[in-house]
């Protein structure tokens, strides 16, 4: 019975794991977001539905849930204790998500981000999981992509940015 449920189990997965990459290649193709974003918003989309269908593995094969929550417990620790002092690097990565399911400006649009103490303004080149790059003449400005979500930013893809 545990064997049978446990290849329920990784059939269920394999399935939600292809119906996730096609539907986030689908809407990222729509969107016209970059291949790469879209790859790697994809294997964060897979790695969190693989870590869930592992739980739930281990619960089906008998591992009793206070067994599961102390070792999860333990791993958070860490991984907590690590990120702690780079609290940003998760930040990040959590506003790159929101920048592809919702950000409304794309690679290519001219965009000046409404900060006072900077001119951040020329065309976005690439959109990373850490950070969007924008190209101002010769140079490129790296700008962290949990800024420019707290930060106005203006679009205007005819008009040469001030």
């Amino acid at each position: 019975m545990k064997m049978s449920l446990v290849i329920l189990t990784l059939v269920i997965m394999y399935f939600c794991v292809r119906f996730s990459r096609i539907a986030i290649n689908k809407y990222g193709q729509g969107k016209g977001v970059s291949p790469y974003r879209i790859k790697y918003i994809s294997k964060t989309i897979t790695f969190a539905i693989l870590a869930f269908f592992l739980i739930l593995m281990a619960n089906i094969s008998g591992v009793e849930y206070s067994q599961i929550s102390i070792f999860l417990s333990s791993v958070f620790a860490v991984i907590g204790v690590a990120l702690f002092a780079q609290w940003s690097i998760l930040s990040n990565i959590t506003a790159s998500l929101i920048i592809f399911f919702g950000f409304p400006y794309r690679v290519g649009d001219k965009i000046k981000v409404l900060d006072k103490d900077d001119d951040i303004s020329g065309v976005i080149e690439e959109i990373t999981l850490f950070h969007v790059l924008i190209k101002r003449g010769e140079e490129v400005i790296t700008y962290p992509n949990i800024l420019i979500l707290q930060k106005g930013v203006i679009k205007n893809p005819t008009k040469k940015l001030d």
